[in-house]
């Protein structure tokens, strides 16, 4: 059987971004298809019935959605690689909890701050610092969140790194006096080249808004 793989993505997606570097990490040679968001197309739509969203992961014909699952399912199926995930149960648990907390609370707090002004604002600003700080503090002295190595939740959390100067510039803020083991963290992250090569540029993401 051919290994047919494709990407429905746009390259502003910090979930998508996840997907590129997971597939950049197992070295899988795929197809990329840039979304219009405002034009959805006919595959997008099918692939992805239930939410119309990307990324989508298409496997030899099947889809798989949701970035995290996505990751997951890249790591189990091109598995002659090393694991993104802990070999421990309860640190695979872990990884688990703090890509779900990141996906409930960053993209939601930042569009609050972003939409808002006054009183609403400086709530949505001191809210989106306090999550990095909370997250700064999972990683506390560790390389990456994986230990010594890159992992599941380096790979969940590094995306957001494409949008830190969209955060301080509206936040009016520095992620780098905030978050100073958060940001040393980003830039070992930032030496892999599955990374790098991922990530867009972030003041390219500031034409979006």
């Amino acid at each position: 059987m051919a290994n047919e793989v494709i990407l429905l993505d746009t390259w502003a997606s910090m979930f998508g971004m996840r997907a590129r570097i997971a597939l950049a990490e197992k070295s899988v040679k795929y197809e990329y298809k840039e979304e219009d968001l405002r034009n959805k197309s006919p595959l997008l739509l099918q692939m992805n019935p239930i939410h119309n969203k990307i990324p989508v992961l298409i496997h030899n014909g099947k889809s798989i959605c949701e970035s995290a699952i996505i990751v997951q399912y890249i790591d189990e199926v091109w598995n002659d690689k090393a694991s993104f995930m802990p070999s421990d149960p309860y640190e695979r648990a872990q990884a688990r909890f703090w890509v779900d907390y990141s996906d409930k609370k960053v993209y939601d707090t930042w569009k609050k701050m972003w939409l808002s002004k006054g009183e609403e604002y400086e709530e949505g600003k001191m809210e989106l610092i306090s999550i990095f700080k909370t997250l700064e503090g999972a990683l506390s002295d560790k390389l990456f969140y994986g230990g010594d190595t890159f992992g599941f939740l380096d790979i969940g959390l590094i995306p957001f790194y494409s949008w830190f100067y969209a955060f301080e510039t509206y936040g009016n803020f520095k992620m780098e006096t905030e978050c100073p083991k958060l940001m040393a963290w980003t830039k070992r992250c930032m030496e892999k080249d599955s990374v790098s090569k991922s990530l867009p540029d972030q003041k390219k993401c500031m034409i979006l808004l």
